[in-house]
């Protein structure tokens, strides 16, 4: 297994939170839970916003939702086929 992570925030992580990616091995190989989340993307009166969110038996159980940025937002537009502008 081969685990990648964005070296700017194992950095923050670390300077912040003392904790350090290049550990994720050592988590992966003992006893763990993994919840399956969910990154959504959809309108909510007409801006586009990032939604996480994980199923709870019948239940969607919301994590966090936040407007979409610009690269977001244009990813959003292009994969809906959709022109018009969106201003967030």
């Amino acid at each position: 297994m081969r685990i990648t992570y964005d070296p700017a925030k194992r950095e923050r992580t670390l300077r912040e939170r003392g904790l350090d990616f290049a550990d994720a091995a050592e988590v992966l190989a003992g006893p763990m839970l993994t919840e399956e989340r969910y990154v959504t993307m959809g309108l909510l009166r007409e801006r586009v916003v990032v939604m996480v969110w994980t199923q709870r038996g019948d239940d969607q159980r919301i994590i966090s939702m936040r407007l979409a940025d610009e690269k977001e937002r244009a990813f959003f537009r292009q994969q809906l086929g959709e022109n018009r502008r969106d201003d967030g």
